[in-house]
């Protein structure tokens, strides 16, 4: 019988583009989203294999008292949804397309993103509830928030996610997925807010 399962996902910290390391930025907001989550006491820290998030998952999980992590490539780089033209509304067609297709071919395996919403959507196997927690890149944290409300799988394009934000989406076997808390980063100083955004995407 699947059971209740708590996933909070969360982009990595800022990281230089030249290195792929966290910035001194990027360590201080990793280190605060591990203090927003020792209250949950997660039972699995789930993160990708790029060194921002391996390094975001070791600032966190040092918070969360000896919490197990788990690489997984499925939370890596990858396209989660690779949309066609006449599944865009035709106004937006053509820059969605140009985008998707600047992404790089390795990262836009479809087997992979299939495996990521096998892994990180849905309740939890077995009777107990779990709290899982997945820190991955910004197309990761999207998409599961598109499936939760049933809207079209290209809407991961349109949501824009910050650095180190939290997303918490809720999964029971009764009931439709529920999304808890969405791009939340109270848990930044204003100086962490919206990392690596440019200016016209700041709320």
């Amino acid at each position: 019988m699947p059971a209740l399962r708590d996933v909070y996902l969360a982009r990595q910290g800022e990281a230089d583009p030249r290195t792929g390391a966290l910035t001194p930025a990027g360590r201080r907001q990793a280190d605060l989203l591990g203090a927003r989550l020792e209250r949950v006491r997660p039972d699995l820290l789930w993160h990708g294999l790029a060194p921002r998030t391996e390094q975001t998952s070791a600032l966190v999980g040092a918070r969360l008292g000896g919490v197990a992590l788990r690489a997984a490539p499925e939370a890596g780089d990858h396209v989660p949804s690779a949309p066609t033209r006449d599944a865009l509304p035709p106004v937006h067609a053509q820059g969605i397309l140009d985008f998707v297709e600047r992404v790089p071919a390795e990262e836009r395996a479809a087997v992979r993103a299939r495996r990521a919403r096998e892994l990180f959507t849905g309740p939890a196997r077995g009777d107990r509830p779990r709290r899982e927690v997945v820190i991955a890149h910004a197309f990761l944290v999207a998409p599961p928030v598109a499936h939760a409300w049933d809207a079209p799988t290209w809407r991961w394009v349109s949501t824009p996610v910050a650095d180190t934000a939290l997303t918490v989406i809720r999964y029971r076997p009764d009931a439709a997925a529920a999304v808890l808390v969405l791009n939340d980063t109270s848990h930044l100083p204003l100086d962490l807010h919206w990392t690596g955004f440019p200016p016209d995407l700041y709320p």
